[in-house]
């Protein structure tokens, strides 16, 4: 599994997420961030990232997923 090294990061509502630059930059097209580099819609988010950075963040998507109501 690949490192964290490298990686750019968003803010979620959990904390921060780390994104390889091909995902850091299609979030960045798809203007899902605001000014502060925050994503409120994670469904989004977890569409548009490849599966490195899901798996990478795995505890943290759970963690959003888990607290959905």
């Amino acid at each position: 599994m690949a490192g964290s090294a490298g990686r750019k990061t968003v803010s979620v509502s959990r904390g921060l997420m780390m994104l390889c630059d091909t995902c850091f930059d299609q979030v960045m097209e798809e203007k899902l961030t605001d000014a502060r580099n925050f994503i409120a819609n994670h469904e989004a988010l977890f569409d548009s990232i490849c599966i490195g950075c899901t798996d990478i963040n795995r505890p943290l998507i759970d963690d959003m997923l888990g607290s959905s109501e």
